[in-house]
Parts: C-alpha cells; sequence; structure tokens
C-alpha cells in the first residue's frame, strides 16, 4: 500500500487500512510511507511491515530514487498494490515495479499505469475523508465499513519521549494540556497564538496543569509566543520531538486543544478528548472524530473558505472565543475522566 504522504491524510486511512487487513486474513501488508509518516504505520496493528521512502532531491537524484524503491518492492514480489495516494508518482514506481495488480483512484493521469483506475463516487466529495478512502475498496467490491481511526500509543522510550517528560518535570498523575498552535496548510488555520496561550494560561492556574506546546521546526515562533503568554509551566517542544515521541507524549495528555492539523486526527484516534479549532477549512470533510472530540468554529459567512490565507479579516478564526473554547475542554476533561481518561506510562 502506497500511504499518504500527510499526517492527518494517513490518520484518516488507516480505517481503510484495517479493511485491506479485513479483506485479506493471513496476507503479508506493507506500508510504503514516506519517513515522516512511518511512525504513523508503525502503531497500526493491520501493517505487517513499513517501507520508508525518502524524498529525493530533484534532476537525477529524484529519478534515481524512484526506480531504487521500484527495485526494493520488485525483490519482494507483491501480487497487489493499493494506492491511496494520488499522486502518479506511486503508479509509476508500482508499475516499474511489475506489481500484477495496480488500483487506486484514476486521478493526475495515471490511469493507463493502473490495471483498476477508479472513480470516486460523486458523494465522496461531501463525506469525510475516511470514506473517500474506503471508497477505494468498496470499488473494489470488498467489505469497506466505516470505522474510527485508530492509534496504539507507543511506548515512552527512556531515550525520547519518557527522557523529555523526566527532563521537564512532568510526573506521574499530572494533568498535561496539549495545544497544537500550528497549521502547515497556512495561516489562515491558524487561531491565534494568545489565543492558545489564554487556555493554556487557564489550565495551568485552574487545574494545575504542565501544558506542552507542539508542532514542526518552523513553528518554533509561533510556539515560543504560546509558551510566554502561558508562563513556568509551559514547554515549547516545536521542532524538538520527532513524530513517534510526539505520538507518545500527545497519549498522555488529558485534553488537547489544536487546530485543523496533522496531530489533531493524531489525538482523536488516540482517544485523548481533543478540541478543534476550525476556521476556514470543512470539519465536515476532515474534523476529528470519536465521542471525546469537539469541533469549535464561528457561523461566518465565508467559511469554509479553504484558504491557505485570510484574504480579508480573518473573521472565522478572530470570532473563535479562548471561552468558547474552555467550555468545551472542561466537557471533555469531564467526560475523559468519567471514561478513564489518560495516564502517563
Amino acid at each position: 500500500m502506497r500511504v499518504p504522504n500527510w499526517v492527518g491524510d494517513a490518520v484518516m486511512c488507516l480505517p481503510a487500512i484495517e479493511s485491506v487487513r479485513s479483506n485479506f486474513p493471513g496476507r503479508s501488508i506493507t506500508a510504503l510511507a514516506r519517513p515522516w509518516v512511518a511512525p504513523l504505520m508503525e502503531c497500526c496493528p493491520a501493517v505487517d511491515d513499513v517501507m520508508d521512502y525518502p524524498k529525493a532531491k530533484g534532476g537525477c537524484a529524484y529519478f534515481k530514487g524512484i526506480f531504487s524503491i521500484a527495485g526494493r518492492l520488485r525483490k519482494r514480489h507483491f501480487d497487489l498494490a493499493i494506492l491511496f495516494q494520488n499522486a502518479f508518482e506511486a503508479a509509476f514506481i508500482t508499475w516499474c515495479a511489475g506489481i500484477p495488480q495496480r488500483v487506486g483512484y484514476g486521478r493526475d493521469a495515471r490511469g493507463l499505469l493502473l490495471t483498476r483506475s477508479l472513480r470516486p463516487v460523486e458523494n465522496q466529495a461531501k463525506a469525510h475523508q475516511i470514506r473517500y478512502y474506503l471508497g477505494i475498496l468498496d470499488a473494489l467490491g470488498l467489505e469497506a465499513s466505516y470505522r474510527e481511526p485508530r492509534i496504539n500509543p507507543p511506548s515512552l522510550e527512556p531515550d525520547g519521549a519518557r527522557k523529555i517528560l523526566s527532563d521537564l518535570g512532568v510526573r506521574k498523575g499530572e494533568t498535561i494540556v496539549g495545544l497544537g498552535p500550528g497549521a502547515v496548510f497556512g495561516g489562515a488555520k491558524r487561531w491565534s497564538p494568545e489565543a492558545f496561550a489564554s487556555v493554556g494560561e487557564r489550565a495551568a492556574a485552574r487545574w494545575g496543569a504542565k501544558v506542552l506546546i507542539f508542532g514542526s521546526e518552523g513553528e518554533k515562533s509561533i510556539g515560543e509566543t504560546v509558551k510566554k503568554g502561558i508562563g513556568a509551566r509551559a514547554y515549547n517542544l516545536c521542532g524538538e520531538t520527532t513524530l513517534n515521541d510526539a505520538i507518545a507524549l500527545i497519549s498522555c495528555c488529558t485534553v488537547f486543544v489544536t487546530n485543523d492539523s496533522g496531530l489533531m486526527h493524531v489525538a482523536a484516534a488516540m482517544a485523548i478528548p481533543t478540541v478543534a479549532v476550525f476556521g476556514p477549512t470543512d470539519p465536515v470533510a476532515t474534523g476529528p472524530v470519536g465521542a471525546l472530540t469537539s469541533i469549535v468554529r464561528a457561523d461566518v459567512y465565508c467559511a469554509p473558505c479553504m484558504k491557505a490565507e485570510c484574504p480579508t479579516d480573518h473573521i472565522c478564526m478572530r470570532s473563535v472565543s479562548p471561552e468558547m473554547v474552555w467550555n468545551e475542554m472542561e466537557r471533555l476533561l469531564k467526560t475523559g475522566r468519567e471514561s478513564g481518561g489518560s495516564k502517563l506510562k
């Protein structure tokens, strides 16, 4: 299987991967994944093996990388390639590898490289993306029942997540609030750092919580702004963790507050109470799913616009107040604790 390149998309693809397992019991299932997505596949019990597919630079190195991974696939003698990623490259690699059955959506001018070129059904465009990936199996006449994504949290490695918690002085049993103030798609998806700081400061003051701020290296300055607004009980981990460690640390959170992002889907898939702030994107298509999730958004005329950057006044995000998010944090925290909650390992 060629899995999607983005963390959130990869999480939303997990139900389809589980359906592949249920349709092919006893068969070996391998996920071909970019390095930044591979840890998610390693947390998926339906996957037997993960093949790392590094991203090569352009020119000759790019084609060398394609033929190298095609050669690795050829040596494994796979019978079927299911392409959850829509790129031409995914079909070309499996065609070069000589995999006899190659199925996926016939997008990106790759239809001739597939043995089964599929078309999404019309109503999938209005449904959650989980159903979009399940549609590949449905089109093949396979069992593809809807289910929520689930991730088995990795253990807290002594030299990774466990060391991070120890260095921060976070003890077992403490309330931990996770914040995800970034978003790769663009600035329009980001609730303000000051708003994140407001709910984080309130959690620290009222709950005695430690606040962990997650994000990429490029979001470090956003994390620092949030940290300064909260104070001594906040820790900026942006750019400081691997995805594997971030998953493990999020699994320890009592509640997770986030923009529409990959980490939002990670938290929800581990049944961590998750409050997601939505603005320009469509929660019907990409919202977190599960009983312990809540979407906070303002009913404004221009949302969802699906734009990476707001061309006007960012009213969709400015209209979401810290009080709105705090109320959902309290509600989900109560629900999470009543259902067992998250514990440090």
